[in-house]
C-alpha cells in the first residue's frame, strides 16, 4: 500500500474497530489509523476543535464513517466535513450496516465518496476492508496536503 496520509475510523462497535485495525495493519503496518468512537469526537478531531484545538492535525487520506453513532450521527458528521472548506475534499467512505435506500441516498447527497454495507461474516468484512484500503490508499490519488492548507487560508 502506498498512501499519503492517515486514516480516520469513526466507529463505535469494538469488534468492527479491532477487525478494521487488523486488516489495515496487515496490508501496511506503517499506516496510522486514528479511531473515534462517536460523532462529536470525530468532528472535534478532524476539524481541530474542542480538545483537539491545539493538537497538530493529521492529514487524512481517508475517513471510514459509520452512520449509527452516539452523540452526533454519521450523516451529520459527513455534512459538517463536506461543508468545511478545509475538509470538503477529504475522501469519506460510509461503512454502515444499513442498506436502507434513504441512508445510501442521503450519504451521497451529503458528499460521500462511497458507501459500503458492512458484511456480516468475518471473512467478508475483512475482504471489504481490504478492498476499500487497497483502492483508497493505494490506487486512488488523494488530494494534496496543499489543498487542505490553502483552503484553511481563504
Amino acid at each position: 500500500m502506498n498512501f499519503a496520509g492517515d486514516v480516520l475510523l469513526v466507529e463505535d462497535n469494538r469488534a468492527d474497530i479491532q477487525l478494521t485495525l487488523h486488516v489495515i495493519a496487515e496490508e501496511n503496518a506503517s499506516c496510522r489509523v486514528h479511531v473515534t468512537r462517536d460523532g462529536e469526537q470525530a468532528l472535534d478531531f478532524v476539524l481541530g476543535q474542542g480538545p483537539y484545538a491545539s493538537a497538530p492535525r493529521p492529514v487524512f487520506a481517508l475517513v471510514l464513517l459509520d452512520l449509527k453513532l452516539p452523540k452526533v450521527n454519521g450523516l451529520e458528521v459527513l455534512k459538517q466535513i463536506k461543508a468545511n472548506p478545509t475538509t470538503k475534499a477529504l475522501p469519506v467512505v460510509v461503512l454502515s450496516s444499513s442498506n436502507q435506500l434513504r441512508d445510501v441516498d442521503s450519504s451521497y447527497e451529503l458528499g460521500a465518496n462511497g458507501y459500503v454495507q458492512k458484511p456480516v461474516g468475518f471473512e467478508e468484512f475483512s475482504d471489504a476492508i481490504r478492498r476499500i484500503a487497497e483502492y483508497w490508499l493505494d490506487v486512488n490519488l488523494a488530494p494534496s496536503n496543499a489543498l487542505f492548507r490553502d483552503a484553511g487560508r481563504k
